[in-house]
C-alpha cells in the first residue's frame, strides 16, 4: 500500500492522478496546510523541504523498508517505474518524457506558483511582480504550444505519459489564472482531450472537500501555508 500525504493541489493532483492511471493501491493522508500539518517533525521526517505531496510505499519496488519519497517529480518517475507503465522503455523515448517533467518541475510550476501567488493571494498587488510572472507563464505557454505542434498527441511523442500528468494540473489553473488559453490551440486541444479521460478526473476527485474555506484569510494561516515571516529572528 502506498500512502500519499496530500493536499488538492496542482503538485498534489499529479500524484492522484498517476495512481489512478496506473491502477497502484493506495490511501491517502491528509495534510492541512492551514493547520500547519506540514510544519510538523512527522511531516518533515518525510518530506523535509515541508511541502506537499509525498509518498510513503510500505511495500517498495526492491523490497525491503517502507519508503519515503518527496518531491512531486521524483514520485511520478517512482511510480512508472513500479508499475512499469506510462513511461517509454527505450533511452531516448524515456529522457524525452523525462526532461519534459523537469521543465514542469523548473518552470512551468514555480513560475505559474508565483504569478498566482502576486496575482490572487497577494494583499498587496505588485504591478512589477505580477506582470514579470505573467509574461513568463505566457512565454511558457507559448513553449508547450510548439512542443504540441510538433508531437501532435502528448507532450513528448505518440503516448500518454507522465510528462503529461506533470503539466496537466498547472494547465488547469489557467481560468483562476486567467491566461486566455484559446490564445494557444494545441494546449487548449491537449488539455480538452486529457480532460476526458476516466482515470485523470478520478485523480482530480481525490480529496476534493479537504479545502473548502478558499483563500487563507488570518495572519496566522498566511504565515502558515505562505511562510510569511518565518526564518524571521
Amino acid at each position: 500500500m502506498i500512502e500519499v500525504l496530500y493536499g488538492p493541489t496542482p503538485n498534489g493532483w499529479k500524484v492522484s492522478i498517476m495512481l489512478e492511471e496506473c491502477g497502484l493501491p493506495y490511501e491517502i493522508r491528509p495534510i492541512y496546510l492551514s493547520q500547519g500539518d506540514h510544519l510538523t517533525p512527522e511531516f518533515l521526517a518525510v518530506s523535509p523541504n515541508n511541502k506537499l505531496p509525498a509518498i510513503i510505499d510500505h511495500a517498495p519496488l526492491g523490497g525491503g523498508p517502507p519508503l519515503s519519497i518527496f518531491e512531486s517529480g521524483a514520485i511520478l518517475l517512482y511510480l512508472a517505474e513500479k508499475s512499469g507503465k506510462l513511461m517509454p522503455n527505450d533511452v531516448a523515448g524515456r529522457y524525452g518524457v523525462t526532461q519534459w517533467v523537469f521543465w514542469q518541475m523548473a518552470n512551468l510550476g514555480p513560475v505559474l506558483g508565483q504569478h498566482g501567488h502576486f496575482f490572487l493571494y497577494a494583499d498587496d498587488k505588485i504591478d512589477y511582480a505580477i506582470d514579470r510572472f505573467r509574461g513568463e507563464t505566457k512565454r511558457l505557454y507559448g513553449v508547450l504550444d510548439r512542443q504540441l505542434e510538433k508531437t501532435g498527441a502528448y507532450v513528448a511523442g505518440d503516448d500518454y505519459t507522465i510528462a503529461d500528468i506533470a503539466i496537466f494540473p498547472w494547465i488547469m489553473t489557467h481560468k483562476a489564472q486567467t491566461i486566455p488559453i484559446a490564445d494557444y490551440p494545441r494546449v487548449q486541444a491537449w488539455f480538452t482531450k486529457l480532460r476526458g479521460r476516466e482515470a485523470l478526473q478520478r485523480g482530480l476527485a481525490v480529496g476534493k472537500d479537504l479545502y473548502k474555506n478558499g483563500p487563507p484569510q488570518s495572519p496566522e494561516m498566511r504565515r502558515r501555508i505562505f511562510g510569511i515571516g518565518a526564518g524571521k529572528d
